[in-house]
């Protein structure tokens, strides 16, 4: 599609795709902070709470913001990636943001892009990345809008993440695990260390229960910035987490020592009620850690809460549902709420998975619940070759069947024509975030029955 037949948000998009993909980050945090000095600083113009992690980011910032929503505060919230439309990545008040205000915000960003960019040239470094605008463009957007409070997700790391020209007053880790280590380090120390980065002198740090080396990081940085922190497990705790019809039914203890009357979550699997519970935590720590949420406040918060991309249905009949989780430490939460939450007799995988991805890690991890396995390839450049990732598959899934599919179309559809075989069949798409996306777009396109 020519640009002159594309939407305002798609025109954006484009834009940003002509720099350096946000898969390749520059380990750099002051061309960002010099593109939002001359933007206007926005993203001092409101307060913040940022989230950090390895898995369960995207699920805690939303229940986060959804929270913060129920108290009547107009919200900002800024995700990556999407699954399906760019302006997911920028929610006012729990909706993408609107496309012309999306356009304006990038517009208003076109002077200040090109003097970075020509200072940046000129002295032999490379240009402002996808990722570095893409954050700036948020912060502007935001603070247009304007906004009470924004959320936002870490790209990255933390130290040198361009979501870290923020001050934000809460910081919140979310579990801490092994993933881009090209970029971060070799080992889940390294990793947290630079993670723990986005605390802010006399900020609060909000973590949920870490392993030895992490949670040791979190507390030195927190203690070196006067930050107070509370940790999960020793400050506030899930006291009791039940299965539900549709979801999860939680007892939570929050920073307040406010044992709160069982609340229902509409999402499925033990690892969203800890993400949960971390989110009632931050959002306590936000209003000062002193009174709990209102129940009536933290009932709807948490009836309002939507994870797209996580076990997120998408077809009835057969039924298919899609999963982002594309490492083991997610695919492990993945199979416990499969586990748990269905009783399904036979499941097909049809995976894809991009090359910086411990493809054989996931795989193995998904195992228990692969009954065929459907291999195809992401929309991506940087997508696994289809005969690598079978081959990879018989090794992690042994005494499977598997097949090869060269697109995911394809897959789909051999999946999909698999689950109407037999009684009490599901397909279930994981691997990449990309791959989520595609599969949802398709479902909705060829309209399965819901999406």
């Amino acid at each position: 599609m020519s640009a002159a037949g594309q939407g305002p948000a798609q025109r954006v998009y484009e834009a940003l795709l002509a720099r350096v993909g946000e898969a390749n980050p520059r380990p750099r945090i002051e061309p960002v902070r010099r593109l939002a000095e001359l933007a206007g600083s926005p993203q001092l113009s409101y307060p913040v709470i940022q989230v950090a992690g390895t898995n369960g980011k995207t699920s805690t910032s939303r229940a986060i913001e959804s929270l913060l929503r129920a108290h009547g505060l107009r919200t900002g919230l800024f995700t990556s990636p999407h699954l399906v439309d760019f302006t997911e990545r920028f929610q006012l008040d729990g909706s993408p943001i609107d496309a012309a205000a999306l356009a304006d915000a990038w517009a208003e960003l076109g002077h200040p892009l090109a003097v970075v960019d020509a200072e940046l040239e000129a002295a032999g470094n490379s240009k402002i990345t996808f990722f570095e605008a893409l954050a700036v463009l948020a912060f502007s957007a935001f603070a247009d809008a304007p906004v009470d409070v924004a959320v936002i997700e870490v790209g990255m790391g933390g130290e040198w993440d361009a979501t870290n020209i923020v001050n934000a007053q809460v910081a919140v880790f979310t579990p801490i695990g092994l993933d881009h280590v090209e970029h971060l380090g070799p080992d889940t120390q390294t990793i947290a260390h630079t993670k723990s980065l986005i605390i802010k002198q006399g900020s609060t740090v909000v973590s949920a229960d870490q392993d030895v080396d992490a949670l040791g990081e979190i507390a030195d940085t927190a203690a070196q910035f006067g930050a107070r922190l509370y940790v999960q497990g020793r400050d506030f705790h899930l006291a009791e987490d039940r299965l539900a019809v549709g979801g999860r039914q939680l007892d939570v203890v929050g920073i307040t020592g406010n044992a709160y009357d069982p609340a229902f979550v509409p999402l499925y699997g033990q690892h969203q009620a800890e993400n949960t519970t971390l989110a009632i935590a931050a959002v306590e720590a936000f209003f000062g850690g002193e009174r709990p949420i209102p129940e009536e406040v933290l009932d709807e918060g948490l009836a309002q809460l939507t994870s797209p991309g996580r076990l997120q249905l998408i077809g009835t009949d057969p039924i298919v549902y899609v999963d982002a989780a594309h490492n083991p430490h997610g695919a492990e939460a993945l199979v416990r709420a499969v586990t748990e939450s269905f009783s399904f007799d036979e499941i097909a995988l049809v995976t894809g998975v991009l090359e910086d991805k411990d493809a054989h890690g996931l795989l193995q991890t998904l195992a228990p619940i692969a009954h065929q396995v459907f291999v195809t390839v992401v929309d991506s450049p940087r997508s696994l070759p289809v005969d690598e990732l079978a081959s990879i598959a018989e090794s992690a899934i042994p005494d499977t069947p598997i097949e090869e599919l060269a697109s995911l179309p394809l897959a789909l559809e051999r999946a999909r024509s698999w689950a109407s075989g037999a009684g009490n069949r599901a397909v279930l798409v994981v691997g990449s975030v990309l791959l989520a996306g595609e599969a949802i777009t398709q479902s909705r396109s060829e309209r399965w029955g819901t999406a």
